[in-house]
């Protein structure tokens, strides 16, 4: 086991645990906040991952996710704010 993936560990149990938690329970702006977190922690982890395991040509995935979270948090917001 290497560093990168004792970190890739580390980051999944403490911070996107958590994130998702804040994402299923709670009110919308703490369902938010729980997105606003899972985005970056999952594009660290898969980067960690791809260091540990992958060739560099994997980090398209990480980068394109970085763009689909942003995406994903303006349409939240957008929603959001036609309910309330």
């Amino acid at each position: 086991m290497t560093g990168w993936l004792v970190a890739a560990v580390l980051l999944m149990a403490g911070g996107l645990g958590p994130a998702l938690w804040l994402a299923a329970r709670g009110d919308a702006v703490g369902r938010l906040a729980g997105l606003q977190l899972a985005g970056p922690v999952t594009v660290l982890t898969l980067l960690l991952l791809v260091q540990a395991y992958g060739p560099s040509s994997a980090v398209i995935l990480p980068l394109t996710l970085t763009v689909l979270a942003f995406a994903g948090t303006l349409l939240f917001i957008r929603l959001l704010g036609t309910t309330e």
